[in-house]
């Protein structure tokens, strides 16, 4: 094997295609990445409140008018959707893996679809809406930037 040594260790840098690279730091001082990170974990702090909220519609602790019993199975259906969803997507943007990225994207482009065709389930105002797609197109931009980086 290219790059192997015989004591079971791994060779160094540069050599192979199992190397381990060490996380640059930009001249700089800006690391893309780091940002990144920080703004997947601020999205999943949010997206577990998100979460959360929903799960506190099912068990009828906020104050609906109509209980989670007794509102359309849409209504019904598209909550527990978001109470499953949100939260495994807010872990996984803890975790920083790219199957958070994904999972968040599903979600949050759910949530959007739902808002314009069915504006009864989920929340539909201006402002949540242009937030969503403002914290779509900051997360694409600093993927984009932390990729280019390294």
């Amino acid at each position: 094997m290219i790059g192997a040594r015989s004591d079971g260790a791994r060779a160094s840098r540069g050599s192979g295609p199992d190397e381990i690279l060490r996380e640059r730091e930009p001249s700089g001082g800006v690391s893309w990445n780091r940002i990144l990170v920080w703004f997947m974990r601020a999205l999943a702090l949010a997206w577990l409140m998100k979460g959360l909220l929903a799960w506190a519609v099912i068990m009828g602790i906020t104050s609906q008018s109509p209980s989670f019993q007794d509102a359309s199975t849409g209504f019904q259906a598209a909550i527990i959707y978001f109470a499953l969803i949100d939260l495994v997507a807010a872990v996984g943007l803890w975790l920083t893996s790219n199957w958070g990225g994904v999972l968040w994207l599903l979600a949050v482009m759910s949530h959007l679809i739902l808002a314009v065709f069915f504006p009864r389930f989920v929340s539909n105002s201006a402002l949540v809406v242009a937030l969503f797609i403002t914290c779509i197109m900051v997360y694409l931009v600093l993927s984009w930037l932390a990729a280019v980086e390294e």
